[in-house]
Parts: structure tokens; sequence; C-alpha cells
């Protein structure tokens, strides 16, 4: 989705059958809120059969499936997980982060030629450290910055989350109204940027926090990404939303 080419992996083509003895593929990212689009598997309600058809066997538990006519029924597989949604209207919580090896601090990585494109999805796991201050996720363009996300834990006794450009050696007006400050030092946190032909979409744990409007339009010419300050990363990947 990088951000790192971190998340990687060939997604599971949509509707393709998933054979005895084959791994389950990764699932494909979602944006919170988005309907997952894989078919469940036990518990799926029976569609009717082709005419003169025989059903296919089902897995223990499982209702049968209908196959095309004159094809022999195919053994079903067990079940399989559905795609992860987005935002619920539940409180967010923290997600469980599997210990990595952590990614080096100040990180800085190219996202190539292509730059930003519409549906790219950027997603960045790490955690707070204890006695964090701030810290940055820069989308740049050369020495313009296309996205500047700045978490503050402590701006005059405040917690805010800034967003800015910069152009030309000038910064533009901040932002920084949002439902709440979803990073809570000490602990882990998943963050997902998701690029639109003109905006940003921003998630925190599972949770829609903001937009910005795109104020550098070259979207292709956005081919920087940096982290700093105080956290740790544990990964750092790039996917296409489908």
């Amino acid at each position: 989705m990088d951000l790192s080419d971190a998340l990687g992996g060939n997604p599971t083509q949509a509707g393709a059958p998933v054979w005895p003895g084959q791994p389950n593929q990764p699932n494909q990212p979602a944006w919170p809120g988005q309907p997952a689009s894989n078919p469940t598997w036990p518990g799926q309600p029976s569609q009717p059969a082709w005419p003169g058809q025989p059903s296919q066997p089902a897995w223990p538990g499982q209702p049968s499936q209908p196959s095309w006519p004159g094809q022999p029924g195919q053994p079903s597989q067990p079940s399989q997980p559905s795609q992860p949604g987005w935002p619920s209207p539940a409180p967010p919580t923290a997600p469980q982060v599997a210990p990595q090896r952590s990614l080096t601090v100040p990180y800085d990585h190219n996202l190539g030629p292509r730059g930003i494109y519409d549906r790219m999805l950027i997603t960045i796991m790490g955690q707070i450290k204890p006695n964090a201050k701030a810290f940055t996720i820069d989308l740049s363009k050369g020495r313009d910055i296309a996205l500047h996300l700045n978490p503050r834990f402590n701006e005059d006794g405040h917690k805010v989350v800034v967003r800015n450009t910069l152009i030309g050696g000038t910064w533009g007006s901040e932002e920084r109204n949002c439902p709440g400050f979803p990073f809570v030092a000490g602990q882990p946190f998943e963050l997902k940027i998701l690029c639109h032909h003109d905006q940003f979409k921003v998630a925190v744990n599972k949770a829609h926090l903001f937009e910005f409007k795109h104020r550098i339009r070259e979207l292709n010419m956005i081919t920087g990404m940096g982290i700093y300050g105080d956290v740790t990363l544990t990964a750092v990947n790039i996917d296409t939303l489908h």
C-alpha cells in the first residue's frame, strides 16, 4: 500500500477458487467503512443449482454451492477469512503489532518514478516512544512537501495533529481540525494514507481521521517519503486499493 514498498505480496484474484492444499493468499486492503468484497464460506446461503445439476459436496457444516451444468462438483475449501474493513462507529483501538525488526528512523523512501497515484494506499505501523513530543510524516516533491503530517503531544498543553504544505520554501496555512488525537505515548499505532486524485485521506487505528486537499497537483512528481521523530517503525507498506 510506504510510505516502503512495505506491504508486499500478490493478492488473490477476485472470484478465483482456492484449491485444497493451497495456502490462503493475503487479503487486499480496503478503506475503513468499505464493505469487504470477498465472499464468505461457512454459513453462506446456498444458491439455486442449474436444472438437473447435482450439488457440490460441501465442507462440513457448509451448505452446497452450485456449479456450471455438466461440471463435476469440486470439494469446497475450509472457511476463508473476509477482507479487513475500515473504521467502524465504535471507538478505535490500537492494533496488535507483531514483533518485527524495527526500521531505522529517520526513515526515507523513494516512491519510484510513478510517484503518488490515485488509490495508492500507504500503511505505516509502529510504536510511539514513551516520552514522545512529536513525529512527522512527509510526502515530498523535491524540496517541496505535498503533505506534512505532524502529530504534537504537547503544544502549550494541547495535543494536535498539524497538516501543511511547503512550496518554494514557504509554509502554507495549517490545518488542525480532526475528531481526536489517536496516538498514545508508549503504544502501537497503524496509520494509513489513501491518495485520491483530489485529496489525501488519513486513518489511524482503523478510524478515519481527516482529509487533506492537494496543494501540489503533480502527483507523479511526489516521489519522496520521510518519517522522523519520536516513533519506532515495524512496517511500511504500499498497496493499491481496488
